[in-house]
């Protein structure tokens, strides 16, 4: 079982500290619990919040040295971190742990110097003052979550459920992961360069967003998806598409397709024994040596060797 300790840096954040529990305590893998969640925090028992209501934990510090990933959630304290928490982030970094922020928690892994030198992103209001207040910290404001080596951070609030998500992933799967967003009602592991919110207003004759138009494609993912196909069902052009598009994920329309069809891509190499053509032909990518070119430039490794590396239980 992988086990997890999640740090609480008063006054936290009371939704940030529940993700954690919320993604992780869903996990289960061949009927049996994925993830032992401990929470700690440098002084057990009553904790601070920035809301009304504060919280008890009951573990300490101790909690990092048997953990294989910790985790900082959000906190209202951006300076002056307690010494004992950096102190103990150092010291989980040094022994190889991965180590993850939520929100405002990317302050803390700042002050413990674990984010010189690297990408890291944070809740999007509070950026620039992570870009001023650390500069040798490479920030991204605009994202979900960025993931440099074993330090991940994510934006501010839903963006942490993308980032567990993204680790349960990694941990046991794109089945696992989804089984997961299914229960806790969120929307399967997104790509962490997604944007954290949609940058302009949009034409209140077209609804809020293109959320429907994206749950259509992701229905067809095998037929052959074009710009006009994705403008035809949301009924607007597509240059509106496009722009629409950009906005609300970061990513062009045919950037996003693909995204997906590797993503089941993988899914079925993990999950099921079909054959190669079968794989490239459900998940839209076409030909086995699509297949192949997507897979080995996403994750290093020929299709062939994704799937020994990583099913599980194959059917």
């Amino acid at each position: 079982m992988h086990r997890i300790a999640v740090v609480a840096v008063p006054p936290v954040t009371t939704f940030d500290l529940s993700i954690p529990e919320l993604v992780f305590g869903h996990t289960t893998v061949d009927g049996l619990p994925g993830y032992d969640v401990r929470v700690c925090t440098a002084d057990p028992g009553g904790v601070l919040t920035t809301g009304s209501v504060d919280i008890v934990v009951r573990e300490g510090l101790d909690a990092l040295a048997d953990a294989d990933t910790v985790v900082v959630t959000g906190t209202g304290a951006r300076k002056d971190a307690d010494p004992r928490v950096l102190t103990a982030l150092r010291r989980a970094a040094e022994d190889g742990k991965r180590i993850a922020s939520i929100c405002t928690g990317a302050f803390i892994l700042a002050q413990a110097g674990l984010l010189d030198g690297r990408e890291a992103t944070t809740y999007w209001l509070y950026s620039a003052e992570l870009c001023h207040s650390y500069a040798s910290v490479r920030v991204r404001p605009d994202v979900l979550y960025v993931e440099d080596g074993p330090i991940l951070t994510s934006a501010g609030l839903a963006a942490g459920i993308d980032l567990c998500l993204h680790l349960v992933r990694t941990d046991y799967g794109a089945t696992v992961a989804n089984a997961v967003a299914r229960l806790v009602v969120a929307a399967p592991v997104r790509p962490g360069g997604q944007a954290q919110f949609i940058e302009s207003p949009l034409p209140p004759d077209h609804g809020t967003s293109l959320a429907d138009t994206r749950a259509w494609a992701l229905e067809r993912l095998e037929e052959p998806l074009t710009l006009a196909d994705l403008a035809a069902h949301a009924n607007i052009s597509v240059r509106t598409l496009t722009r629409r598009f950009k906005a609300e994920t970061n990513l062009s329309p045919l950037q996003w397709l693909l995204h997906q069809r590797v993503e089941r891509a993988k899914e079925l190499l993990e999950a099921t024994s079909r054959p190669l053509d079968q794989v490239a032909h459900r998940s839209g990518l076409g030909s086995v040596d699509s297949l192949r070119q997507h897979i080995l430039k996403r994750t290093g490794l020929t299709p062939t060797a994704y799937r020994a590396t990583f099913t599980r239980t194959p059917t």
